[in-house]
């Protein structure tokens, strides 16, 4: 066999099953219990300086 149907018979089977294991760890990663918190706080940074313009030591607010 030639080196591009061995690379095409492995993307095929063993390449499609990694690509939907990682899509389902990204999955589980984003819907994990403990990342709430942090969703929140990239969800509120549009509105944290919404009377005034940010101030530089504002920029560099440490996350929850």
């Amino acid at each position: 066999m030639d080196t591009y149907s061995i690379l095409r018979q492995f993307a095929d089977s063993w390449g499609m099953l990694a690509i939907f294991l990682f899509f389902l760890g990204v999955v589980v990663w984003a819907f994990r219990p403990g990342s709430r918190k942090v969703h929140d706080f990239i969800a509120d940074t549009p509105f944290r300086n919404e009377d005034k313009p940010a101030l530089a030591e504002s920029t560099k607010e440490a996350q929850p």
